[in-house]
């Protein structure tokens, strides 16, 4: 037997790389902190020393691609700190791209990696019920998913785990290890923590007020009774435990006097917001198409252009209706002002004006935005992007694709005999399903993969940088996966499967054929006996 072929080594090496997983949810830790404060020079600091540190451990386990990483990271926070500290749009945007690299460990389900597969990097969650059989298929059916659970079979084993590590989320019965019991675990698990952990309590019995405020006052978010359904715990489990994909927001400033553009620009930059500033209003449109910003902060009185009449023009188009924009002049006439902000304006910030005082709008307005943007373009049962806005990005992933020379394939998915579900077990059923199969494809797809609800039982997936044979693979484990969970019903527990069909971008397929070739192969998969992937091949 060779070194490679040596289990023991490979569990020393999963061991090992545990140290190396602690090392880099450090570095993220850092890092999300960050984006809740101003970007300090001790913050920067703390985040160049933990990048440091998952480097020298990451090499002496060996695990590859965390020590490019933390390489990287470190070459990034030191031009930075060459700069004298101050941050370029460009240096943003590569940091937080490594970040989110990182996050992922750059890997996705069904992806081969040279390294021994590392898990997520999520803390895992602490089942404390009495029944031990179903703590153990909850388990089961959350590792389905890409959470990791972790069974405490008593008070003892509950606190030896909470002593050792904190858990992302804790599901506890009130009456774990005796009545009451578990609300006493609750409090003392709480006890000194800035940030309370999310507790998700569980009885058998229907309970009182009482109980039921006793639960909130020990940091209970959520309270089931009677049964403990493993895909509605899984839902509330995951907007719990779900870890902030940070992205910086992104501003674009139009200004006719370059000394002033660049100041506002590195104003924004110092605080971690993405800059871009132009000084020729007529480029406007062309920007925005690329940027893609957050928010746009415009000069009110320029040459070639005035404000309020690029606004105008802005906001004639579907896809800027919604973006914010604030002009900064040193115009102090309030008539005039709130003139400007009718003609389709949203603030008005005068010159000069404090460095505080421009984030603090920037980064409120564009919150605002962004969750508007939100409600706007994700379907309100899954959180999935709804058809609409599912061929808007792949027709941006298409443009992407083709400028850059890289492949890009688009899946189509239908849940097998969806119509037998709803009839045999009732639409309530046929939603849980319908949710468990969003929740399992964000879980196992990449975050720069695009995940849509087409219609009904229909999603759509955009798979950018990935060719035919690499999406097949991927999405052929998720198929499989996906058939082996279990959702209770009467009068048996139910199974579900779906069918796929993948097309990828070719230079001569425009955005319309590409979703009809890989609907096309759908209904081949369809038709050749469900529970199947079919493929366009040219």
């Amino acid at each position: 037997m060779t070194e490679h072929d040596d289990p023991s080594r490979d569990r020393l090496k999963h061991h090992f790389a545990q140290r190396v997983i602690h090392q880099a949810r450090h570095v993220l830790e850092i890092w999300q902190r960050l984006q809740r404060s101003e970007w300090s020079s001790a913050c920067m600091a703390e985040l160049a020393e933990a990048s440091l540190n998952l480097q020298r451990h990451a090499e002496r386990f060996e695990q590859a691609e965390h020590v490019r990483l933390a390489l990287a990271i470190g070459n990034c926070l030191k031009r930075i700190e060459a700069n004298r500290g101050r941050l370029s749009s460009d240096l943003i945007t590569e940091l937080s791209l490594l970040i989110q690299r990182l996050s992922r460990t750059g890997l996705r389900q069904g992806d081969h990696f040279e390294q021994t597969f590392l898990p997520p990097l999520r803390k895992p969650i602490y089942l404390a019920l009495q029944d031990r059989e179903r703590a153990e298929r909850l388990i089961q059916q959350l590792e389905f998913f890409g959470l990791s659970a972790q069974l405490c079979d008593s008070a003892n084993a509950f606190r030896s785990a909470m002593s050792e590590r904190h858990p992302a989320a804790i599901v506890l019965e009130v009456d774990f290890a005796g009545p009451g019991t578990g609300l006493t675990l609750a409090r003392e698990a709480q006890q000194g923590l800035g940030q309370k952990l999310p507790i998700i309590f569980f009885c058998e019995k229907e309970t009182d007020a009482s109980a039921r405020l006793a639960a909130v006052r020990a940091g209970g978010q959520e309270f089931f009774t009677g049964t403990l359904d493993a895909s509605i715990l899984l839902e509330k489990l995951e907007a719990l435990t779900r870890t902030a994909h940070y992205e910086p927001y992104k501003v674009l400033v139009v200004d006719d006097s370059r000394a002033q553009a660049i100041h506002t620009e590195m104003l924004l930059n110092a605080s971690g917001i993405v800059t871009r500033a132009i000084t020729e209003p007529v480029r406007a449109l062309a920007e925005l198409a690329e940027f893609q910003p957050d928010l746009i902060i415009l000069d009110m009185y320029m040459p070639d252009c005035q404000g309020p009449e690029l606004a105008k023009v802005i906001r004639q188009h579907e896809r800027y209706v919604s973006v914010p924009i604030i002009y900064l002049s040193a115009e102090d006439d309030l008539d005039k002002q709130l003139g400007a902000m009718s003609e389709a304006g949203d603030d008005f910030l005068t010159k000069p004006i404090k460095p505080r005082h421009l984030v603090a709008t920037v980064r409120n307005r564009a919150a605002r935005a962004r969750s508007l943007k939100a409600r706007m373009v994700r379907d309100s049962l899954t959180g999935l992007f709804n058809h609409t806005h599912t061929l808007q990005l792949l027709e941006d992933a298409a443009s992407r694709a083709r400028r850059d020379g890289k492949p890009l394939s688009f899946a189509m998915l239908d849940i097998d005999h969806f119509k037998r579900v709803n009839d045999t077990f009732g639409h309530p059923v046929g939603d849980r399903v319908i949710k468990s199969l969003a929740l399992f494809l964000k879980q196992r797809l990449r975050k720069t993969d695009h995940i849509g609800r087409y219609g009904g039982e229909e999603f759509a997936v955009i798979l950018p940088d990935t060719d035919l044979a690499a999406a097949h693979r991927v999405l052929e484990d998720i198929r499989r996966r996906f058939a082996e969970i279990r959702y209770p019903a009467q009068p048996i527990d139910l199974s579900c499967t779906f069918s796929c069909g993948i097309a990828e971008l070719r230079e001569d397929t425009d955005i319309s054929n590409l979703s009809k070739l890989a609907d096309e192969a759908l209904y081949r998969a369809k038709h050749s006996g469900r529970n199947r992937i079919a493929l366009h091949q040219d």
